[in-house]
């Protein structure tokens, strides 16, 4: 029993790269810090998609590693973000976590490009799909807010909102210091590498052109955290790797919100995945 409730926050804490029940734990906690109903989403989704890998009879040492798990966290927070409490809700949120594991096990059969979190996109792009054509009530409703003239940002603040949006907490810092405790106590190199990715990002926000709301919120430097935490190493080639997936995925980010995409981690994916691509060509 021990096991499994260890597997099940290992699984959240890979979310974040780091296998290990205690990171799990701690994220856990940083998610319950800004919503408690996202805490609950994020355990259910864990709980599905490593369910689903078990039933399906995929990889014991996968599923022991937490890597069947951490795409259904990110989904079940999804829901939770993106969707109006309802029955339905909560069965789209079961289907797409199981959905994500199933995908991640295609990933798994090939070689060219790690899976990482692109299990979870297209799943939850699927679900917003969904939503739109065929479930219309689930639609939250959006107030339009005011663009304002960019002032005196707190940079501690979207620093630490840039490693706590990595699971859509920007409510607030806690989630953030809470989710690199978790890094830290696992890997004091993974930890400094996601402290690279929230920091560089935040160049970003000194541009009004940028868009400050988006800044403010930690919505640009998620992905660079993630980015970061993937490719850093202890050598000069692997820091070079991460800052150039870091920039690009800060680009990428923000070329997507302006034209409107909710991009979640696709970002981070599509920059990591450009810099292992150059990486085996070279």
């Amino acid at each position: 029993m021990l096991e499994k409730i260890k597997i099940l926050f290992r699984g959240i804490g890979q979310v974040m790269f780091q296998n290990n029940a205690w990171s799990g734990v701690l994220m856990l906690a940083g998610i319950a810090c800004n919503s408690l109903y996202m805490a609950g989403l994020a355990l259910l989704g864990t709980v599905v998609s490593t369910s689903t890998a078990r039933i399906a009879g995929y990889s014991c040492e996968d599923i022991r590693n937490g890597l069947y798990g951490f795409n259904g966290t990110l989904v079940g927070i999804a829901v939770g973000v993106f969707m109006n409490i309802s029955v339905w809700a909560f069965m789209l949120l079961i289907i797409g976590a199981a959905l994500s594991t199933w995908v991640m096990r295609l990933f798994q059969r090939q070689r060219f490009v790690p899976g990482y979190t692109a299990p979870f996109i297209l799943v939850t792009w699927l679900l917003l799909l969904l939503e739109r054509t065929v479930f219309p009530s689930l639609e939250l409703s959006s107030d339009s807010v005011a663009v304002q003239e960019p002032v005196n940002i707190d940079f501690f603040q979207v620093f630490c909102l840039h490693i706590g949006q990595v699971m859509f907490q920007g409510g607030t810092v806690l989630s953030g210091l809470f989710f690199l405790a978790g890094i830290w106590i696992n890997s004091r190199l993974n930890g400094l590498y996601a402290m690279w990715g929230a920091v560089l990002p935040l160049g970003a926000a000194l541009f009004p052109d940028m868009g400050i709301l988006g800044a403010e919120a930690g919505l640009l430097g998620y992905n660079g955290v993630l980015c970061a935490i993937a490719l850093g190493t202890a050598s000069l080639k692997g820091f070079g790797e991460a800052t150039a997936a870091v920039l690009l995925s800060t680009v990428l980010q923000i070329a997507g919100m302006r034209i409107g995409i909710t991009t979640l981690t696709a970002p981070f994916v599509l920059a990591t995945w450009t810099v292992v691509l150059l990486r085996k060509v070279w």
